[in-house]
């Protein structure tokens, strides 16, 4: 068992002294800001979750449904907002809302995420997106391998598993709902599609933030040619050998005929190392609930680069190494407590 107590950083911090680490992260506190409500700005009012705490149980009462409105997860009954899930207290103006702490992914239109095909039906992917219901993949909202842009024929529908077959992973946009509330996703950009040469991750949808772009690469030197990751919305996460921009983009040196490849790049040992450390940190990082931004995961990186010059090691990120690291970047201090 641990609990998290926020702590000043120390002056101790030996990847800090380094200019070439980067420490935007540091500068930027309110990335925290996903974990906690603001002491200022959670006034209440009258109610047992007044200026007490941020977290509250179903059925528990939050505050007066006369001063503020109820959002997703509460309700109101004799005149209070009462909490209908457990989860964390947001207030938006005298808008009230519980979001659950531990949820299915609730998709919004533009989301960008990470889904696998669960089935092959005429004209469309049934697609795993971690959400309520399955996602739905059109035979049209696809690109053709090699870029060809022309309207889907029958022969196209008959080649449909060549395309995209169970099991395959994909990243795509949410393009719009149907009127059962299932999610349309879209590929047509050259962004998205096929995921080959890397690994996923499972982690809770709420650890992931609503970045700028959540298509991310970290430059050599880890690995051979970086790594590349993708933070989707609905809690998977995919990390892979890293390409260049051009690739990345469509440009220079994109296969456009290996789109829908089935079959995996040569990877060299420092690659899969490389892949296999950012994964760990990650997954470090999810332990220990810490939002996931790509400065975070940037500094994290940095870190473990320091202390492998002062320390040669190949291993996973564990244990007290763990709570040193995530303590020395984000600044939270990690009380280990026992049951």
């Amino acid at each position: 068992m641990f609990k998290i107590t926020r702590s000043a950083p120390t002056l101790s911090q030996s990847f800090l002294e380094d200019e070439s680490v980067p420490s935007v992260h540091r500068r930027h506190p309110d990335e925290l800001s996903a974990m906690d409500i603001d002491d200022n700005d959670n006034d209440l009012g009258i109610g047992p979750s007044s200026l007490r705490k941020d977290i509250v149980s179903a059925g528990e009462v939050i505050t007066s449904s006369k001063e503020f409105m109820r959002g997703h997860g509460t309700y109101v009954e004799d005149d209070q907002v009462i909490s209908s899930v457990t989860g964390t207290i947001e207030k938006v103006n005298k808008l009230i809302s519980v979001k659950a702490l531990k949820s299915r992914y609730v998709p919004e239109v533009g989301d960008l995420v990470i889904g696998r095909i669960v089935e092959v039906q005429p004209q469309r992917w049934k697609v795993d997106t971690n959400a309520r219901q399955d996602a739905v993949l059109m035979l049209s909202s696809v690109n053709l391998p090699g870029g060809v842009q022309r309207r889907k024929m029958e022969s196209d529908a008959l080649k449909m598993r060549d395309f995209l077959a169970e099991g395959d992973l994909l990243v795509a946009e949410v393009q719009a709902f149907f009127a059962d509330g299932a999610m349309s996703l879209h590929t047509r950009s050259l962004k998205y599609g096929k995921l080959r040469n890397g690994q996923l991750l499972t982690l809770p949808p709420r650890l992931i933030r609503r970045l700028k772009s959540h298509f991310h690469h970290l430059p050599p030197p880890c690995g051979p040619t970086g790594v590349d990751i993708i933070l989707g919305l609905n809690g998977f996460v995919w990390v892979s050998a890293g390409t260049s921009e051009s690739q990345r983009e469509g440009g220079e040196g994109f296969d456009a005929e290996g789109v829908y490849s089935n079959v995996n790049d040569d990877i060299s040992p420092e690659g899969r190392r490389a892949i296999a450390e950012v994964a760990n940190l990650i997954e470090v990082f999810a332990a220990y609930d810490v939002p996931l931004s790509d400065t975070l995961i940037a500094d994290g990186y940095a870190w473990i680069t320091q202390q492998r010059k002062s320390r040669p090691s190949s291993g996973a990120i564990r244990g007290g190494e763990a709570e040193r690291m995530v303590f020395e970047v984000t600044g939270l201090d990690i009380i280990s407590t026992s049951a």
